[in-house]
């Protein structure tokens, strides 16, 4: 495995230890794991909106969401802000634009392109 998928089964471990091995269990948690990862990106003033809209696919009620919110997505959240701080989105600094976690450079210069007389000079009469 590379070093990304390394990384995403280092993160969904703990669901998945949680499992009985079947491959409707395993399926399970990489999905949460999945959805847990999109949530830790997501700007935390956008997850209760995120989840909503992601319930009709999960099949919960309101209450079951909420219990998988408490004893699943936000352990998850936690364990991806501890393992990978660098891929924290910033907050809001105001009504304008998000600040942004690290500078973009400004692009390179443009080289100057040298035009060659003669060397192309088409059909010759």
């Amino acid at each position: 495995m590379g070093a990304i998928a390394d990384a995403i089964s280092r993160f969904a471990q703990p669901l998945i230890d949680a499992t009985d091995g079947s491959p409707e269990q395993l399926q399970r948690a990489l999905t949460l794991s999945q959805l847990c990862w999109n949530l830790a990106i997501t700007p935390e003033e956008k997850r209760e909106e995120f989840l909503a809209n992601m319930q009709p696919a999960l099949k919960m009620d309101d209450e079951e969401l909420q219990e998988l919110k408490r004893t699943v997505v936000a352990p998850m959240i936690r364990r991806h802000q501890e393992m990978f701080p660098a891929m924290q989105r910033p907050r809001v600094t105001g009504p304008s634009r998000p600040v942004l976690g690290h500078a973009i450079p400004p692009p390179a210069p443009r080289r100057p392109v040298k035009k060659y007389a003669g060397t192309c000079s088409g059909p010759q009469s």
